[in-house]
């Protein structure tokens, strides 16, 4: 078991100017004890009960999780830790389990202000203490707020890459198979005999028809009676593959008028093959049209993570778009409105100038903002998201609203403290609202919470010119 004397203290380096009768009076003050390993030296939850020097020993800080726990650090011989002077944490945020056997000396807290307001020098070091702490917890945080963010994300993206990706590889070996057939149709075509004349008639009239705009947009039950009405005609006309040339023409608006049109400018024994080519030529364009729109949607969600990560931008502020952020994590979060049934609605002042801002951490408000009021309208089995842009003199304000069922009043004033949540074990961490404060404090603004049952906004305003 060490023995604690002043001499030891002065081996700490944050204590090694303290003037040896401040840390005597420390020692004669303090209770020195051993824990044996798998106690607790704290516990989430519980009020800190004092100022700990750890003098031998070690012991393991970690948060619970659904899935397990997340190690936040080690404390060992010389480290100080638990409650400092001027802390504003009178209950502890993780838990001290003791991995190799304690031996520790703990100051009381109901005596801290005895030793504020008696020994300037102890408690100025204690304060050094409790900054650095502070700084390095600060970055931690940042870190792993950031990690939080990404997963939030992570399962989405994939899911929102691998339809498109699966889509074009569907899409690929359709159109392989559908052109691998294209040879007997394409001979059929060659021996029809028609004027030039016929042809350029032939080509108008389904350029006209593919031109036509504003097609109606018809339930299932009206697409199915329309097929089968034209799947007719087309009998009626002795064309082959009736059936298969109604579901797509009727799709690009063709109707038993134009094919009666048609059977008036063809002689009926060519007017089924040139019918079979011109659908054969609209499988393989909506073919080639629903590869090129997967491939524009994996295009548009790369550009997007590009954009929010913000990889190719340095560390200081910039003139930014807001709108430009926003719609980046809309794209990014979209995956968690299909799945909510939300509703968004934006409404937007395009007549905002560029902000000067911290873009990527920008990022991460929206998409805490936007992820906590996608959570919250979850019970609503549907919901309405509201976000808005707008300008007041030299600021710009930004209101991000959910109808989900409203903040109790009893917690309101706790949601931007740090480890904060309400959301279930492993769902948060509630370092969420305390980023977000203080990323809006950094850009020299505020955050207003409004909520009622029915409707929470957060309101955020801050410099134009940062």
């Amino acid at each position: 078991m060490q023995t604690v004397t002043k001499e030891w203290l002065q081996t700490i380096d944050t204590l090694k100017e303290v003037p040896a009768g401040q840390l005597q009076w420390w020692i004669d003050n303090s209770r020195v004890y051993e824990l044996e390993e798998q106690d607790y030296l704290f516990r989430t939850g519980e009020p800190a009960n004092g100022t700990h020097v750890i003098l031998d020993g070690r012991i393991h800080m970690f948060l619970n999780q659904s899935n397990g726990t997340r190690t936040i650090g080690f404390s060992e011989a010389k480290d100080i830790t638990g409650y400092l002077p001027f802390s504003r944490g009178l209950v502890s945020t993780v838990n001290g389990q003791v991995v190799e056997k304690l031996t520790v000396m703990t100051y009381p807290i109901e005596r801290m202000k005895e030793l504020i307001n008696g020994h300037f020098e102890l408690t100025q070091a204690l304060v050094h203490i409790m900054t650095s702490r502070v700084r390095n917890f600060t970055a931690l945080q940042q870190q792993n707020e950031k990690m939080m963010a990404l997963g939030k994300l992570s399962a989405g993206l994939a899911h929102e890459l691998n339809n498109p990706a699966a889509a074009i590889v569907r899409g690929s070996v359709s159109l392989r198979k559908h052109l691998q057939l294209s040879p007997e149709t394409f001979k059929k075509v060659m021996e029809i005999k028609v004027t030039p004349g016929d042809v350029d008639k032939v080509n108008n009239k389904m350029f006209q028809v593919l031109g036509r705009k504003d097609l109606p947009v018809l339930t299932l039950m009206q697409k199915t009676a329309m097929e089968e009405k034209f799947a007719d005609c087309l009998e009626n006309l002795s064309v082959e593959n009736s059936q298969e040339i109604s579901e797509n023409f009727v799709e690009y608006g063709f109707t038993c008028d134009d094919m009666d049109e048609f059977a008036g400018i063809i002689s009926r024994q060519y007017l089924s093959p040139i019918l079979n080519w011109i659908n054969n030529n609209l499988v393989t364009e909506k073919m080639v049209d629903d590869i090129q729109e997967s491939s524009q949607r994996i295009e548009k969600l790369v550009n997007s993570i590009k954009n929010f990560t913000h990889m190719d931008r340095g560390a200081d502020k910039v003139f930014t778009d807001i709108h430009s952020g926003i719609k980046n994590t809309l794209t990014m979060l979209e995956y968690k409105f299909k799945r909510g049934n939300v509703t968004l609605q934006e409404n937007y002042d395009l007549k905002l100038p560029p902000v000067k801002a911290f873009v990527g951490e920008l990022n991460q408000v929206w998409t805490n903002l936007i992820d906590n009021a996608l959570d919250a309208m979850e019970v609503n089995k549907n919901g309405i998201l509201q976000i808005q842009t707008s300008r007041e003199k030299d600021n710009v304000i930004i209101s991000i609203s959910d109808n989900g069922p409203g903040i109790p009043k009893e917690i309101k004033d706790s949601i931007f403290d740090p480890f904060f949540t309400t959301k279930e074990i492993g769902k948060g961490t509630g370092l969420g609202l305390d980023v977000v404060n203080r990323i809006v404090e950094q850009h020299n603004g505020r955050i207003q919470v409004n909520s009622v049952p029915g409707k929470t906004s957060f309101i955020i305003c801050f410099p134009i010119n940062g």
